[in-house]
């Protein structure tokens, strides 16, 4: 007879609590091998695939996609060793509520659920899969919505009344219009969620016509090219509530803690960098950089990873246990992106060592990486010096906020014509603008004054970056 594992949420190395699941892999009744990827989850900095730590038949997915759980949650049964009978439900189609200690867990009602003995020693831990483990210690379920619990109590009392009857899967289609004031799921996934919000179409006026009465994409756009139905005043929704979780929380708790820690100081710099624009063309042309995407934002960086050279100590951080300014003789240079799931900052690391191919060929992968949403936890930690490219928004410049443990970001505003005095005449010239944040314990005005100095002053003639290197 084989046996049902339950694999629970584990903490994937950078000490999270929680997490969001994204997406699943598989469904129950399919075979999953170890190592197989059965799940995406969102944590508070990036999304991470989870390898499977049994190799058997799924039974059962214990957690619906977009829900919160808890590290050292269930998510997932695995049948492992024999003929264990899947449930073949998702926690898409049920909702079951928290059991009661001691009582069977949902979808094993054909087996007794083992007792659970205060006193009895841990459990053996399974092996480390890939980086990562469940930390000890106890964790329980979160209680769920009132809507969820009291929309799957009622059925799971009616199954064990009658178990005679054989189960009959009923559908449960999502009507036109409700009540105002009641409140009833909405089967849709998050990428369906997310195009409902992007086309302004409220789901929970959408018949679904998916699996279980689930609202489909087609659904949503059929919705949304319908004509407009007639303005409602009684229980009109007025108002929308977007949970605060995954990386825009981490990134509220990390900005509201650089800005109320570090005493920011901003200063700006207009600049021509007409020369930088045409040494870009250049490079494009050249063997090394063949298949490469070349953009001004490249000899930004080299120009900035020559001045934090030549000034050091613009690149350290403020140890407040230690009372230290610990200076860091290596550049962890992180490049902020705008990605659907929020900001991140991934991180070129040791950038300091690269050559301008080199740099160029990793600042492309991290921007492939970001907008596919693969940055790792890894990839967005450890970072020494920031620069953020509000110019791609066709903003000229921006007061930018520290990453917390860095003491400067460089803000790059867009690049256009402007009349400009060059060589004693007015031209029209390319011309940006550099803002400089800095944490003013460490960085003073002279410090900071000089780094932006210095980078300007490689724009306008790139030619002293070979003069500086």
């Amino acid at each position: 007879m084989g046996e049902l594992k339950q694999f629970k949420l584990p903490d994937v190395g950078e000490g999270l609590t929680e997490a969001d699941i994204v997406k699943w892999h598989v469904r129950p009744g399919d075979a999953v091998e170890v190592n197989q990827t059965i799940v995406e989850i969102e944590t508070a900095k990036a999304v991470v695939e989870l390898p499977c730590p049994y190799e058997g038949t799924v039974a059962e997915l214990l957690v619906e996609e977009g829900t919160t759980v808890d590290v050292g949650v269930p998510i997932i049964s695995v049948a492992v060793g024999g003929d264990v009978p899947a449930t073949g439900t998702t926690a898409e189609e049920t909702a079951p509520a928290p059991a009661a200690e001691g009582a069977r867990e949902p979808g094993m009602e054909g087996s007794p659920a083992p007792a659970v003995d205060p006193a009895a020693p841990e459990q053996k831990r399974v092996p480390v899969l890939v980086g990562y483990g469940v930390k000890a210690g106890s964790t329980k379920r979160r209680p769920r919505k009132a809507a969820a619990s009291s929309a799957s109590a009622p059925a799971a009392s009616a199954v064990r009344a009658e178990p005679a009857a054989p189960a009959q899967p009923v559908p449960v289609p999502v009507p036109a219009s409700r009540p105002a004031g009641s409140r009833v799921a909405v089967l849709a996934k998050p990428p369906v969620r997310k195009l409902a919000k992007d086309l302004g179409v409220d789901l929970s006026g959408v018949t679904g016509s998916g699996p279980q009465g689930s609202i489909t994409r087609d659904d949503v756009r059929q919705a949304a090219e319908a004509p407009a139905a007639p303005v409602r005043t009684a229980g009109e929704r007025r108002e929308e509530r977007i949970p605060i979780r995954g990386v825009r929380k981490h990134t509220a708790a990390a900005m509201v803690q650089s800005a109320f820690t570090a005493p920011h100081v901003t200063e700006w710099l207009q600049v021509d960098v007409t020369e930088t624009m045409n040494a870009v063309k250049r490079l494009r042309e050249l063997p090394d950089f063949e298949g490469v995407k070349v953009s001004p934002l490249l000899l930004v960086a080299k120009a900035l990873l020559l001045a934090v050279r030549r000034n050091p100590l613009v690149n350290s951080a403020w140890d407040e246990d230690g009372q230290e300014i610990v200076v860091k003789r290596y550049v962890n240079l992180g490049i902020a992106a705008a990605t659907e799931r929020g900001l991140i900052v991934p991180k070129v690391r040791d950038a300091h060592d690269l050559s301008l191919p080199d740099l160029a060929r990793a600042l492309a992968d991290l921007a492939a990486t970001a907008r596919a949403g693969k940055s790792t936890p890894a990839d967005l930690s450890d970072g020494t010096i920031t620069i953020t490219n509000v110019g791609v928004f066709g903003i000229d410049a921006g007061t930018p906020i520290l990453p917390p443990g860095e003491s400067a970001i460089l803000a790059v505003g867009q690049i256009r014509d402007m009349p400009w005095v060059h060589e004693g005449e007015i031209k029209v010239r390319k011309v940006t603008t550099l803002a400089l944040s800095f944490d003013h314990r460490i960085v003073d005005g002279e410090l900071g004054s000089a780094v932006l100095r210095e980078v300007g002053a490689m724009l306008e003639d790139p030619m002293r970056m070979l003069a500086w290197s």
